[in-house]
């Protein structure tokens, strides 16, 4: 996968939209930034980051992706993928359903997924060195451009989504004491019900990550 190194860009995910759809690039390739100033989270939020902090957009044919994966769970199956990389170099991060990277109680980054014609489009930012107030960093020292390096290097080789998503499962458990947002709702995880296509219930309702 190429990757496309800039100084600072306001947004990696809004810079590849642009460029994919000026055919400037084409997929598979990856976006990533030393500096974002106006980066997009979820729900709407910004995710601005200081030099240091892991900002990265990458863009890949659906045909790419593991034949069960549904698109629904994409945010959680590439939050996984880096999780795993982190893991291995000894951070003790996780994830909470769908797509956020805690350390501890403590939001550190998270990941966000649209899809542009036939691309899965995902934005990744974790705070690797410095964090706003309320938020925390990484436990281990991280360079944002090796570590892009090792993620885009996965995409060679991708797992099924089986595999993650059973080590996904037992991880699942830590996010029970916390909620999540269903059309812009409050929901409680503590009795939610996790199915294997990655999906929710909880109060009757089936949730799936839809970002």
């Amino acid at each position: 996968m190429e990757i496309l190194w800039f100084d600072s860009l306001e947004s990696t995910q809004s810079y590849l939209l642009e460029a994919l759809k000026q055919k400037k690039v084409s997929a598979p390739v990856c976006i990533g930034a030393t500096v974002q100033s106006q980066g997009k989270g979820s729900r709407g939020n910004q995710w601005i980051g200081m030099e240091g902090n892991l900002f990265i957009s990458l863009a890949i044919d659906r045909t790419m992706l593991p034949d069960d994966l549904k698109l629904e769970s994409s945010s959680i199956y590439f939050a996984f993928l880096m999780k795993e990389i982190l893991n291995e170099l000894g951070s003790r991060v996780w994830l909470k359903w769908p797509n956020d990277f805690y350390l501890d109680d403590k939001k550190i980054g998270g990941v966000i997924t649209n899809l542009y014609n036939d691309l899965l489009v995902c934005g990744i930012g974790i705070n690797l060195l410095s964090a706003p107030e309320t938020f925390s960093r990484i436990d281990i020292d991280a360079v944002p451009y090796d570590l892009t390096k090792s993620y885009c290097a996965l995409f060679k080789n991708l797992p099924s989504w089986k595999q993650i998503f059973s080590k996904f499962q037992l991880e699942f458990e830590n996010s029970r004491i916390y909620f999540t947002h269903n059309n812009n709702d409050k929901v409680a995880l503590e009795d939610a019900v996790l199915f294997e296509d990655g999906s929710l219930e909880c109060n009757g309702q089936r949730i799936f990550s839809l970002r």
